[in-house]
């Protein structure tokens, strides 16, 4: 990667007791009393909280809402290392301390993806931080021995990020599988995402050991606002149902026009469903 990052730089925090940095971007201002939002990325190749949600958490911020976009360790501007187990729990491990050390008392997660397996998670372990969430397209809804052989985006991923080899063309073809309409693959896309696969190491996607939370989700009690792409090639769509049937709140909404990246295909939709559903009481 070149010296100038592909991606503009935010802030970092240390965790683990200063082993590692985490890179993050931070708009609008903390008011008593309301909750910060807290935007998690997903697991592809090159992403960063900025690419994920650089079309929304800056929308969110002009609302009157404060909110921070996270690189999880092994992503975007934070640290790589390369001897660390990059499971769910080590992850959401270090989340956990980074919302802690930043002093915030509560987060509404708006997690896609692996973003979203998290934004579960650390609600299942913290309740009294999570008044809310919002969940695009999210793992976790079901254990991956059910799904993962007949998801065409995961065996791809799978299969490049283990080849190591990422160039513009064969990155694109990746990228294709992510999206239902090809024109948001924009040449910036491509250069935000690129030079960051290029460095990720390879434990990050294969020291993977997901958390069996599925079987929890029914004690998720705080509302849920979720969204899935019709055409998802990642995730099943048929998951929007199951979080209808496990979660005691949840709302859904479903896109024929959306692939697995459901806030940047919808960006007009997404941002204004979540503003309604955030001013509400």
């Amino acid at each position: 990667m070149d010296a100038r990052p592909p991606i503009p730089t935010g802030a970092f925090t240390a965790v683990e007791g200063g082993r590692y940095r985490l890179h993050y971007h931070e708009a609008g201002v903390r008011r008593p009393g309301q909750p910060s939002l807290l935007f998690l990325h997903g697991s592809g190749p090159g992403a960063s909280g900025y690419s994920n949600f650089r079309r929304n958490y800056l929308p969110m911020a002009e609302a009157g809402h404060h909110v921070l976009a996270v690189d999880y360790l092994g992503y975007g501007l934070s640290d790589k290392p390369e001897d660390f187990q990059y499971t769910n729990a080590n992850q959401v491990d270090l989340l956990e301390a980074w919302i802690d050390t930043l002093g915030l008392d509560q987060v509404i997660p708006v997690g896609n993806s692996l973003g979203g397996f998290f934004a579960l998670e650390y609600a299942l372990r913290r309740p009294e931080k999570v008044p809310k969430l919002i969940c695009m397209a999210p793992g976790g809804v079901e254990d991956p021995a059910f799904w993962i052989a007949e998801s065409k985006g995961m065996q791809a991923m799978g299969a490049a990020v283990r080849q190591q080899n990422f160039d513009a063309a064969n990155f694109r073809e990746l990228l294709k599988l992510i999206v239902h309409d090809e024109r948001h693959l924009t040449a910036e896309v491509i250069a935000e995402r690129l030079p960051l696969a290029q460095i990720q190491p390879l434990s990050v996607f294969t020291t993977v050991v997901y958390t069996p939370i599925w079987d929890r989700l029914s004690e998720i009690k705080v509302p849920v606002l979720g969204f899935w792409g019709f055409h998802d090639r990642f995730l099943p769509v048929r998951h929007a149902m199951v979080m209808q049937e496990k979660l005691e709140d949840c709302r859904m909404v479903i896109s024929n026009r959306a692939g697995h990246w459901f806030m940047i295909e919808e960006t007009e939709l997404f941002n204004a469903t979540c503003l309604r559903f955030l001013a509400e009481a």
